[in-house]
């Protein structure tokens, strides 16, 4: 939707989270004369009901489209509309923080006059800017924008980033989507408005995403093969590191940085908080912040990513995942001991016992302090403790940034 289209109207913001908040921000500077209501269930429980008294809705991307009953966009939408500068949409299961960052980190090595806006704003506090933030701080053709995006976001977009970047695909937020399928469809939007001059740089490990590649009509670059450094080079610990480095790579290639300035601009990024963050070692154990982890699959890659895990914490709301794949690997990787939170430890440790007669060294828990001395008491010395639960937080926490500083707060303040 142009900007011109929003003046004079009526407009309700339904959300009024970190992206309602930059919505009415960038309403108010821009089209002083429109009329801004706000409906957020935090306000007031009925928020819905006052959508007849507008115009036009500004949707936030946590609300879904079936709660709408008036015309709507998107801050997406608006920002994809009006933007003028190249824009390069990452999206994927998981992986998008990292690798939109690493993009980042390399254009701006590059002297590139370069953003980073999306859902990494709503992670991150200090990293990133909502997407209409970042285009009020400057809208001209030399801008680069990366923009890490979410399903949520897809869900309705009406326009494709002239560089799209699809990280992973595997089963995420059924409790928005209800249905794989439906998942699958959101996501795959990043390209449905892609014409030939865009590329849609995608991760050939993954069959969906070659078979979409197949659908696209942009030029299709799958990740390179091998990067253009030593892996030494990255400071990344895990394989799924290396290939989100690999899309970065790929893309910041497409823009045509030397390797060296890459290379340069890898070997100095920093890990990203709470995505196998090494939060240091204490009584002769190394412990592991891997709250991102909320899912089998990003847990069985933590798992895969450090040697030798003698504790390893577990558990989360249930979403319906299927975890016998992960009980396997920690099966294969001989870890004893377990704290399991709800609702989901029991059931991950479910599917370890049915194929494992082994004694485990198990600890159920709301308590993350309670958890962490376990960890203390229990783990051998020179093994590894990590904290990748392979489930969403909202069981026990608000998010898995809460759980994430608490693991990180009681190791450090029990390792003293």
């Amino acid at each position: 939707m142009k900007l011109e289209d929003l003046k004079d109207k009526k407009i309700l913001i339904i959300g009024y989270g970190v992206e309602g908040k930059a919505t009415e921000n960038f309403l108010k500077k821009i089209v002083p004369n429109a009329t801004i209501g706000i409906a957020d269930k935090t306000l007031e429980e009925s928020y819905l009901k006052k959508q007849s008294q507008f115009d036009l809705a500004i949707k936030s991307p946590g609300i879904h489209s079936s709660l709408v009953t008036i015309p709507y966009t998107t801050a997406t939408n608006i920002f994809f509309e009006n933007v003028k500068g190249t824009t390069i949409g990452v999206t994927g299961s998981k992986g998008k923080s990292t690798t939109s960052s690493l993009i980042f980190a390399i254009l701006q090595k590059a002297g590139k006059k370069v953003h980073l806006v999306g859902n990494i704003t709503h992670k991150l506090d200090d990293i990133g800017k909502p997407m209409l933030t970042g285009l009020l701080s400057s809208n001209t053709p030399e801008d680069i924008w990366v923009c890490e995006l979410s399903s949520f976001m897809l869900a309705d977009i009406e326009y494709s980033p002239h560089i799209s970047v699809f990280t992973s695909f595997f089963p995420e937020h059924m409790d928005y989507h209800k249905k794989i399928e439906n998942y699958w469809e959101a996501k795959a939007r990043i390209i449905s408005q892609a014409k030939p001059t865009d590329f849609f740089v995608y991760n050939p490990e993954f069959e969906q995403l070659i078979y979409l590649a197949r659908e696209s009509k942009a030029k299709n670059i799958p990740f390179i093969s091998d990067l253009p450094f030593s892996k030494d080079n990255v400071p990344l610990i895990g394989e799924h590191n290396i290939a989100n480095t690999k899309a970065a790579v790929t893309v910041t290639q497409i823009l045509k940085i030397p390797d060296r300035i890459i290379s340069l601009a890898v070997k100095d990024f920093k890990a990203l908080p709470h995505r196998l963050e090494n939060v240091g070692t204490y009584n002769s154990i190394t412990f592991y912040d891997d709250a991102i982890s909320t899912t089998p699959e990003s847990a069985i890659q933590a798992i895969k990513a450090i040697e030798n895990i003698g504790t390893i914490f577990l558990g989360g709301q249930d979403r319906g995942f299927d975890f016998k794949n992960l009980a396997r690997v920690i099966v294969d990787e001989d870890i004893q001991n377990m704290v399991l939170f709800p609702e989901t430890g029991e059931k991950i440790f479910a599917e370890i016992q049915k194929i494992s007669k082994t004694q485990f060294n198990v600890l159920n828990t709301t308590d993350m302090k309670e958890a962490v001395e376990f960890a203390f008491i229990n783990t051998p010395k020179g093994t590894a403790c990590i904290l990748s639960t392979a489930s969403p937080s909202f069981s026990v926490w608000k998010n898995f940034e809460e759980k994430g500083n608490l693991f990180k707060k009681w190791v450090r303040e029990l390792g003293k």
